[in-house]
């Protein structure tokens, strides 16, 4: 399952090399009545949700912005979409677009995406194991294989932070790469000793008996950025009218989403398979608008520590608004 991550840089950098030669740069098109079509590259998970209900609401449509969305599997997937034009804005976790600015990959963060509650036992994300595991806390993912939806990025960054601060060694633990939305089945089969999962998959393990043993989101840095919305720089300076644009309804839909919890789950099973039931008891993320900043300069520094970005540091100040 597992991508090298050398392959997946290198595909990031020549996609980025292809758009900066100007030929296949990004480019908007305009749709019906003069608006102008967008498309976002999105994970089908809960952390979206806010997207989805602001085109609902029409927030995009009351700025001239004809939305679309496409699903990838993570952050780091949907990069290379961004910088070629496939989509206009992208959805990723913060530490793949980390990854991405030490490779000088042209793209710069618009807005906040989703947050962590902050709260061990009521977050949206944690390191999950079924019932008879012999695993009990985060110091026993040490040595053993945990699923994560890609390598390198957010999911493997926090939960090695879970195992140091529980004791551990976080250099031990075999990170392999699933689907989030495959990872219950992979977990009850034994195909991995844990996984690493967001909602709706953390209530879907729940279900069938699995424990939470780490909340790794909280133990990496209080009220965590998780991901944001991004574009290419390409975009940014060609059309700053229509970043404006999409920036202002995003952050309508993330002040509306984090408002209104019933009608975040009420618009999830447009874009989800969750159960019905499933959805009335989910944990929601945060969607504050505003980034916190502090716990990027942690992640970085994570990161570094891990060696995820090789031997640079992130520039943060490249990479956000």
């Amino acid at each position: 399952m597992a991508r090298p991550f050398a392959v997946l840089c290198t595909a990031v950098v020549l996609v980025a090399a292809t758009a900066c030669g100007g030929s296949d740069s990004p480019e908007t098109t305009t749709g019906q009545e003069g608006s102008t079509k967008v498309t976002v590259g999105v994970i089908p998970i809960v952390d979206v949700a806010p997207i989805y209900l602001g085109k609902e609401k029409g927030f995009f449509t009351s700025r001239g912005i004809d939305l679309t969305m496409e699903s990838g599997q993570g952050g780091a997937a949907i990069v290379p979409g961004v910088v070629s034009g496939q989509f206009q804005f992208g959805f990723s976790n913060v530490t793949s677009l980390m990854i991405a600015q030490t490779k000088n990959v042209p793209i710069k963060i618009v807005a906040n995406g989703v947050a962590s509650t902050g709260q061990a036992g009521a977050d949206f994300g944690g390191v999950t194991v079924k019932a008879d595991s012999p695993i009990q806390s985060a110091k026993d993912l040490a040595g053993k294989k945990v699923a994560v939806n890609t390598l390198q990025n957010i999911g493997d960054t926090t939960v090695r932070e879970s195992v140091r601060k529980a004791g551990g060694d976080p250099k031990s633990i075999q990170f392999t790469e699933i689907a989030f939305a495959q990872m219950p089945a992979a977990l009850a089969a034994g195909q991995v000793d844990a996984a690493w999962v967001v909602e709706p998959s953390l209530s879907a393990i729940k279900a069938q008996g699995g424990r939470v043993v780490a909340w790794n989101y909280v133990d990496a840095a209080p009220n965590l950025t998780v991901a944001t919305y991004f574009a290419s720089t390409k975009l940014i300076q060609d059309d700053p009218d229509l970043v404006k644009r999409f920036t202002e309804a995003i952050n309508e839909s993330l002040a509306y989403a984090d408002a209104h919890p019933d009608e975040v789950r009420k618009v999830l099973g447009t874009y989800t398979k969750i159960d019905p039931k499933v959805v009335e008891t989910l944990t929601l993320p945060k969607w504050p608008t505003e980034i916190n900043k502090a716990s990027l300069e942690t992640l970085s520094q994570l990161g570094k520590g891990d060696g995820v970005f090789g031997d640079k540091t992130p520039d943060l100040g490249k990479l956000l608004p």
